[in-house]
């Protein structure tokens, strides 16, 4: 339901008022006024770079704001309403109260209404947690939420939008359960560590420097703003939120529709993709392929039994694909006078009328309306068809003993969908395991899976005969699932959870929706159903499942490029609280000017890193992101850490001026963070040579014709001396501290 997905959305105001009125710009703000205040504008050059990530982000919000929403409105459920006598055809915004609503199989129900003609079958289960469909008649009060399984109806709406309980309780539910992103949460927590951090080590570095060295009130300040902005990790939430919108506009424009843009790292890490037949692997569209009877009939006999089947059609309300195929193909007759019609539900897996004489009719899935006897006559000729990957439906009716037995079988196909073939080589490639859910017959299923070269498609299994809590081992020894319920498909979901998988999951129907809403991710079809379109996290507009290799492609891309952006940012922080409370400790002055950390933090950080993440990068993550990132990034802080709190000390005994000492610790920073920065591009490609080499032609560039600006002015030929040794010394120690945390890794098992 569209409702349910909104927030608040104050539109570009918010996304600027998130930008600027952040808690690191609030710190960046008040040092600004102590640097102006002392005079020390020299030290302010880390505000064109604050202001610069502020506007990037605006501008890529707002880009990407506009292309989503353009889809958006594309995607939106619209609803057949007759007010005033007129026959309107409305979104869910446009709904009022007292409105005439015709409901079909496959809408979601869109506000409390009450049925005024018809009959449907409801699904409440996103409402209520019970999986049972409900019969609604005329009077039965409808649940906005709920959606509807089979049959149709007019409804007269009793409450929309806010006034509607359940949609606040849905709402509710939805917030809750919304699906945690592992990358967001580590990115959050390192925030906050930050944030924490910064204001008791900046209040002690100023009492330090004030009041035990007796610094000047303006080299105090320089010297607790130079530890403070170092341990601020400016730019990495920006550049999580400019690397997901860019996804989320790159997608869609390929007609890709992302209701969470976080899904998209969900995808990236999935180990098992959970697809249905119908709507995914094949398209929605069916055909009639063959007509035929169980032993030998007449001519004659035929017509008649056609002639029967033609009247059910015409007299069945429901509206699915199947039916559709069917009256293509049977001419439309005089419907029958009835005492019950019962529409198909995916639960029963077959339709039902119960005619003006009492005769039951039923038209569905054999296994489910024959019985075994009845059935056995008829195998030969359904699995023959059901070998050639088709689907055999039987018509039947009672006799006098209540015994259902066939009058005619339908043998209808599905065309595959595009593509479908190298989209499934593509994941057998990237390691994803793929698993077939279907309320097909599942030796059709099988068929079809092997068609398209879905790995392991020969084992397949009848969900029916699944014994309660067999599901664990089913997951395990079956690929191929067929004559699943809609619980049932939850089911497997669940155990593919339980044993640890990231899973994803496929859907057009409604009956796909409580798997859906259980899996890690959840796709839509775009024809499909509007329930499943609403329910899903991410909508295939055009239907093309091809779009899947991008989607993941997407994930990928952002999950390694912030993983490796994330090292370089993390390196500076780290160094900065390692050096900050060596500083406190032995109360030297902390060495570096907050100009020096600007030049090191653009050149050395922000700019590799906002390039690298715009490169393709489609290795599989196996690692959690912030083991990843810290393991990177802690040889290189703590190399830094020690040359330069070594350096402080020598430069005592070797007479060193402070100003040569925080020179020489800004080459000798931004040398480890080059060596860092070169280990994360390997394997080298021409486009990370250039960036590297670009990034150090720069800072040298800016170092020598700004040397005023970023507080480097003259350097002594004993500092040159010292700091040429500690590179040396650096390169060892980098090398070593990785050997160490590599041996480490290996034996916490992180891969």
């Amino acid at each position: 339901m569209e409702r349910k997905r909104k927030k608040r959305d104050f539109g570009w105001v918010g996304i600027i008022f998130k930008n600027v009125f952040t808690y690191f710009n609030a710190i960046f703000a008040i040092i600004a006024v102590l640097l102006i205040f002392v005079g020390s504008y020299n030290s302010l050059t880390f505000l064109p770079v604050v202001i610069a990530n502020a506007l990037i982000g605006i501008i890529q919000q707002l880009r990407a704001r506009s292309v989503l929403k353009k889809l958006s409105l594309l995607s939106q459920s619209k609803y057949k309403v007759t007010r005033n006598g007129n026959d309107l055809e409305l979104t869910i915004d446009d709904l009022q109260r007292n409105d005439t609503l015709l409901l079909e199989s496959g809408q979601q129900i869109p506000a409390d209404a009450e049925v005024i003609e018809g009959e449907i079958a409801a699904n409440e289960a996103l409402l209520t947690g019970e999986t049972d469909e409900i019969e609604k008649k005329a009077h039965s009060t409808l649940m906005s939420g709920s959606f509807v399984v089979s049959g149709r109806c007019l409804a007269r709406l009793t409450h929309v939008g806010e006034d509607s309980y359940a949609a606040r309780l849905q709402s509710k539910a939805q917030e809750l359960k919304e699906k945690p992103s592992e990358m967001v949460h580590d990115i959050d927590l390192i925030v906050k560590v930050a944030g924490t951090a910064i204001i008791p080590i900046g209040l002690l570095l100023f009492y330090q420097a004030m009041f035990i060295n007796g610094n000047t009130l303006k080299a105090s300040i320089e010297s607790m703003v130079g530890a403070v902005t170092g341990m601020i990790p400016e730019g990495l939430y920006l550049l999580v939120t400019i690397a997901l919108a860019l996804s989320a506009m790159r997608l869609a424009k390929s007609q890709v529709l992302l209701h969470d843009m976080r899904s998209t790292e969900t995808l990236a890490r999935v180990d098992v993709l959970c697809v249905d037949k119908t709507g995914t692997i094949t398209d929605n569209a069916m055909k009639v392929t063959e007509i035929f009877a169980s032993g030998e009939h007449s001519p004659d006999e035929m017509k008649q039994a056609e002639a029967l089947l033609s009247a059910y059609i015409s007299t069945i309300p429901d509206a699915n694909s199947t039916m559709l195929a069917l009256r293509d193909c049977f001419s439309a007759v005089k419907p029958w006078q009835t005492q019950r019609v019962l529409p198909f539900s995916s639960k029963n897996k077959y339709s039902e009328i119960t005619d003006a004489d009492g005769v039951c009719w039923r038209f569905g899935a054999p296994e489910f309306i024959l019985d075994s006897e009845t059935l056995s006559n008829s195998r030969e000729g359904i699995e023959q068809r059901t070998g050639k990957g088709e689907r055999v439906l039987a018509f039947a009716r009672t006799d006098k003993t209540g015994t259902f037995y066939p009058i005619l079988f339908v043998s209808l196909i599905n065309g595959l969908r595009p593509h479908v073939e190298e989209t499934f080589a593509w994941f057998r490639d990237q390691e994803v395991r793929v698993v077939v859910i279907s309320g097909d017959n599942p030796l059709t299923v099988s068929k079809i899976a092997q068609q398209v070269g879905i790995p392991g498609a020969e084992n397949y299994i009848n969900a029916s005969d699944i014994p309660e809590g067999g599901f664990d081992r089913a997951v395990r020894d079956y690929t191929v699932f067929g004559r699943v319920k809609p619980e049932q498909k939850k089911q497997i979901v669940e155990a593919l959870r339980a044993q640890k998988f990231k899973v994803a999951m496929t859907g057009d129907g409604v009956n796909d929706i409580l798997a859906m809403k259980e899996a890690d991710c959840s796709i839509a079809i775009g024809t499909g159903s509007d329930a499943a379109r609403q329910a899903a996290q991410v909508v295939l507009m055009d239907d093309d499942f091809s779009h899947m290799k991008q989607i993941i492609s997407e994930g990928r891309r952002d999950i390694n490029n912030i993983t490796r952006s994330a090292t370089l940012f993390l390196y500076k922080n780290l160094f900065s609280m390692l050096l900050a409370a060596f500083s406190i400790m032995t109360t030297f002055s902390y060495p570096l000017k907050p100009s020096q950390v600007s030049l090191v933090s653009m050149f050395n950080i922000g700019i590799p890193a906002f390039v690298l993440a715009l490169e393709a990068n489609y290795r599989k993550q196996h690692g959690r992101f912030l083991h990843e990132a810290l393991f990177a990034s802690v040889p290189a802080a703590v190399t830094s850490f020690f040359t330069i709190a070594a350096m402080v000390v020598f430069a005592g005994v070797f007479d060193i001026t402070e100003a040569d000492v925080g020179i020489a610790s800004t080459f000798l920073l931004s040398a480890v963070g080059f060596m860092i920065l070169w280990k994360l591009c390997m394997p080298m490609n021409p486009y990370r040579c250039f960036v590297i080499v670009a990034c150090v032609c720069s800072l040298i560039l800016a170092a020598y014709f700004l040397a005023d600006l970023f507080a480097i002015d003259f350097i002594s030929l004993k500092c040159i001396l010292l700091s040429a040794v500690f590179v040396l010394a650096e390169e060892s120690m980098i090398r070593n501290f990785t050997n160490v945390t590599e041996r480490l890794r290996r034996r916490k098992g992180v891969q």
